[in-house]
């Protein structure tokens, strides 16, 4: 006969006690713990395993290459995988809610479907709502099995029938295993489903696709325990107003972390951007002040990426600091730096920065960008053309060496840029034909660097500032 047991589960780190606390005895984390009931089979219910044990192999004995990766037609979601798709692997996708995580996973199931069968288990549509949005991305073949149930036996039933090439279920929030008494979306019912769907992709070697919910905080759904669960953890990010998307690997088994692959969303979906420093970066409007090219690094790729910035005065006594794609709080130490180091008189100037595409950055190497984009501003004059400015501030103003400086060069040398401003004593290896080299040791050195003297001195008079500050 079935035993029903009673147990708690935290939702943080996933971890089991069988009494209810309000703090977890495992993380110490508050009112974190939520009730579950198992019902586990009787005796004989379980097939004897016990002859079927494996075997522990010399690592020199195991061959990786009887597992090659699947290539997809995309270059970008092959980046973002690690080189495509491994064999018996579990992958997570979240994003919020309209970002195109469905999409994303349609148009993989496509690319798949042209050489293999694909089996997409879906928990949140009908079967005709999801032949119509494959038939909208011109996804529709044969060889695409679709499956609209949110009982998790039947979906493993059906993956194991089908032995598909790639399994997608959609989502995992939808499913249900009948041995536990919890509804759909619990952190009990999250944590044993993908633990279920994780075991069927390691026996069978079938790799399968996950989609998961966040939660406005921007988290994945349920217990933490299932992202440390799967293989490979998806983001994709991106404002439903804008254009790109960016899917971003927060964790890869089988490749490298925050490697990102960038998406154009239009009328027929989702489309790969090849080049994405060409799209990032607007040649119309490199010629207005304010306006900077970076030199970004994301993962292993570099990018340039374009940033904008707009100095007003205001007569109210709280200026106002807005940001988007930069961290504000970056942009208060670069203020600080302008005001302390370079004499500029910011108190009374509302200041907005933005990152043209939607894109963020989160890497320090953007410092100076942002420093020479809000002055030109107050010296109301633009970069000089075909400019591109990479470095770190610190607090004193000296201009720091960043990770990667060759890649970043090369993308700019590849580009077209003439003029790159540096940090100092970096050990470069490469050849950038046509782009010269310019190193500031300071915040000084570096405006004196890009902006005429006389433009400087006329904006020292303006605001009765010494010559020599």
């Amino acid at each position: 006969m079935a035993r029903t047991s009673t147990a708690f589960v935290c939702g943080d780190c996933g971890g089991e006690t069988l009494r209810w606390a309000g703090q977890c005895p495992h993380c110490q984390a508050w009112n974190t713990l939520s009730e579950f009931k198992v019902v586990a089979a009787g005796k004989g219910s379980q097939p004897d395993r016990r002859g079927e044990a494996n075997h522990a192999l010399p690592i020199t004995e195991v061959r990786s290459d009887q597992a090659p990766r699947r290539v997809l037609a995309w270059g970008e979601l092959n980046r973002v995988l690690g080189g495509g798709i491994v064999p018996g692997s579990l992958v997570l996708i979240g994003g919020e809610p309209g970002v195109g995580k469905s999409t994303l996973v349609m148009h993989l199931a496509r690319q798949v479907a042209a050489e293999a069968v694909v089996l997409y288990a879906t928990g949140e549509e009908s079967v005709q709502q999801v032949a119509m949005r494959a038939r909208r991305l011109e996804a529709v073949h044969e060889r695409f099995l679709v499956l609209a149930e949110n009982d998790l036996e039947t979906v493993l039933e059906a993956i194991r029938s089908a032995e598909p090439a790639v399994a997608i279920v959609d989502s995992i929030q939808t499913m249900t295993d009948p041995g536990l008494e919890a509804a759909a979306g619990t952190v009990s019912q999250v944590r044993e489903c993908a633990a279920r769907l994780m075991r069927l992709a390691k026996d069978s070697g079938i790799p399968i696709f996950l989609v998961g919910h966040v939660t406005k905080e921007g988290s994945l759904a349920g217990p933490r325990v299932l992202e440390h669960m799967v293989d490979t953890v998806l983001y994709l990010e991106g404002d439903r107003q804008q254009e790109f998307r960016i899917l971003r690997a927060t964790k890869n088994r089988f490749g490298s972390t925050d490697e990102i692959g960038i998406f154009a969303m239009g009328e027929a979906g989702l489309e790969e951007v090849a080049d994405p420093s060409a799209a990032l970066v607007s040649s119309s409007s490199l010629t207005a002040g304010g306006t900077v090219v970076l030199a970004a690094v994301e993962g292993t790729r570099p990018l340039l990426v374009e940033l904008q910035s707009l100095v007003a005065d205001t007569s109210f006594p709280s200026p106002r600091r807005s940001a988007t794609g930069i961290d504000t709080n970056r942009l208060h130490m670069i203020v600080a730096i302008l005001e302390e180091r370079a004499r500029f008189r910011l108190e009374k100037s509302d200041i907005f920065v933005n990152v043209a595409g939607g894109f963020r950055i989160s890497e320090p190497a953007a410092d100076l960008g942002l420093a020479l984009s809000i002055a030109s501003n107050r010296y109301r004059a633009p970069l000089p053309g075909g400019s591109v400015v990479i470095g770190e501030l610190g607090l004193t103003g000296e201009v720091r060496r960043v990770t990667q400086l060759d890649r970043r060069l090369q993308e700019a040398a590849r580009r077209g840029f003439t003029r790159a401003v540096i940090p100092p004593g970096a050990k470069l290896t490469g050849r950038y034909p046509g782009l010269e080299l310019v190193e500031v040791p300071s915040l000084a050195e570096a405006l004196s660097a890009v902006f005429p003297e006389h433009i400087r001195l006329a904006y020292h008079r303006q605001n009765d500032i010494p010559k020599d500050s």
